[in-house]
């Protein structure tokens, strides 16, 4: 199995000064080849680009050996080595149990809860239990899993096809998002709901606003009227 330029540098081998050989084969940041220089030329050229000399095949005849910006490389290695192992820890299998003959209804609320599932960022591990006599026909569980499959396919891809192991048989599906991607999806529908729940809350202060002052216009008291707002005003005192 091929090491790869990350595996190599993981495991410390020597940079600049700490290499010691008379010469190396010389591979440029972007990987062109430069050939086989002295070692003494090859510092140099790290020198002047301001990069580091790291020998990343010292079993080769010449080492081989590459400029680079190791520092940033061990730090851009080291995140993906976290987000890595992030993605390996937020990985979660949920399990499905049917029927071979389970009625349409118990289907659909069933495969309702695969695609949440799957919308989810989560695996889902399906399982089709066999008793008695359905033992003795397998292809009941092979076409429901394969319907199932083809009903969530939007949402999920056959990772294990389905295996039969004694009385059940099971089928794993992989969501097509990441889970990042979908936890994403989940904080914007969530501030979209707050956003639209606010603004409901905001309507409803202003209706009850209204409705108040309006109240309070049916409620305010008649100016009395004396004897002076009954005379005529043409008729002379």
């Amino acid at each position: 199995m091929a090491t790869s330029l990350e595996d190599i540098i993981s495991n410390e081998l020597r940079i600049n000064e700490r290499i010691r050989v008379p010469e190396v084969r010389l591979v440029g940041p972007n990987g062109e080849q430069i050939g086989i220089v002295r070692l003494e030329q090859a510092l140099q050229l790290a020198r002047e680009h301001d990069l580091d000399l790291v020998e990343v095949a010292p079993g080769a005849r010449p080492p081989v050996c590459k400029l680079m910006d190791y520092g940033k490389f061990k730090y851009e290695n080291a995140q993906k080595a976290r987000e890595s192992r992030r993605n390996q820890s937020n990985t979660v299998i949920k399990e499905m149990k049917l029927r071979p003959k389970i009625d349409g209804h118990d289907y659909e609320t069933k495969k309702g809860h695969v695609v949440r599932f799957l919308r989810g960022g989560d695996k889902v591990k399906i399982t089709i239990m066999f008793r008695g006599r359905e033992q003795s026909r397998p292809e009941l569980g092979f076409n429901l899993l394969r319907r199932l499959a083809e009903d969530v396919s939007d949402d999920g891809v056959v990772e294990q096809s389905p295996k039969q192991e004694g009385r059940n048989m099971h089928m794993v599906l992989s969501p097509t998002r990441k889970k990042s991607d979908a936890r994403a999806d989940h904080e914007v529908e969530r501030a979209r709901k707050q956003a639209e729940r606010q603004a409901e809350a905001a309507a409803e202060k202003a209706e009850e606003a209204r409705l108040r002052e309006a109240s309070k216009k049916e409620t305010k008291p008649k100016k009395k009227r004396g004897p002076a707002d009954n005379m005529d005003p043409d008729i002379d005192v």
